[in-house]
């Protein structure tokens, strides 16, 4: 647990669905060059306990508190796994936010469709996102070369995760922050500004895709630092 005075200095970093870690090298580069350890988690992207169980191993090895982030279907898992002691802070980054007995799919209740971001289903019930439109869906602002290799590293998920209801909401009990990239295909818009004032976050909006934890790396490596300046004067 975080402690009066205690700086934080350790940052876990969680992917979302078709995608890696990877993706998190300007933010890890930002922040590590500010003093911070950051860690990156890669979820197997198979169910939310193995991806939960996957964040827990890394929150185990931090040696104090620690800012949790989560991007898109990262949300969901910093959701269930923030409940870590070691947790001080969330920070989501155009990530889901689902309550304790919702699932992922229920945030999408009520808000407009995406017609840009669009899965192939296999009949194995894994997804990627359709190759052919991933560019506009997932990463409009990055330049062609690196949305062809976030497009070619794309990592299949379970889409069974959707459905699979949350048994903790750690960001009833632990201070949150959201970045929302204003320009995201992979949801409305005002779903994502409906989950972040629901969860009393502290917003920052970005001109930016789905892709900005790799386009707008110095923007979310901010809010970042912030949070963990901010979880840390308030404990």
């Amino acid at each position: 647990m975080t402690t009066a005075g205690q700086e934080i200095k350790n940052v876990v970093l969680v992917h979302g669905a078709f995608a890696d870690g990877s993706g998190w090298r300007g933010v890890y580069d930002l922040l590590t060059a500010q003093g911070y350890r950051v860690s990156i988690v890669q979820n197997p992207l198979t169910s939310l306990e193995d991806d939960v169980a996957a964040t827990t191993r890394v929150l185990d090895l931090q040696d104090g508190p620690a800012i949790l982030v989560g991007h898109s279907w990262g949300g969901t898992v910093i959701t269930e796994a923030g409940v870590h002691p070691g947790v001080a802070g969330l920070v989501y980054v155009s990530a889901l936010a689902p309550d304790a007995g919702e699932t992922t799919a229920q945030q999408y209740d009520g808000f407009a469709p995406t017609p840009d971001f669009v899965i192939d289903v296999g009949e194995d019930g894994y997804g990627f996102i359709k190759p052919d439109v991933f560019k506009v869906g997932f990463a409009a602002d990055a330049s062609d070369a690196d949305a062809a290799f976030l497009r070619d590293s794309q990592v299949p998920i379970n889409m069974s995760v959707f459905s699979t209801p949350v048994t903790n909401a750690a960001w009833r009990d632990k201070p949150s922050w959201a970045v929302i990239a204003t320009e995201d295909k992979a949801f409305d818009q005002e779903m994502l500004q409906h989950m972040a004032k629901r969860i009393g976050a502290e917003i920052t909006n970005v001109p930016a895709s789905h892709a900005l934890y790799v386009t707008q790396a110095g923007a979310v490596a901010d809010v970042i630092a912030t949070a963990a300046q901010k979880a840390a004067s308030a404990a």
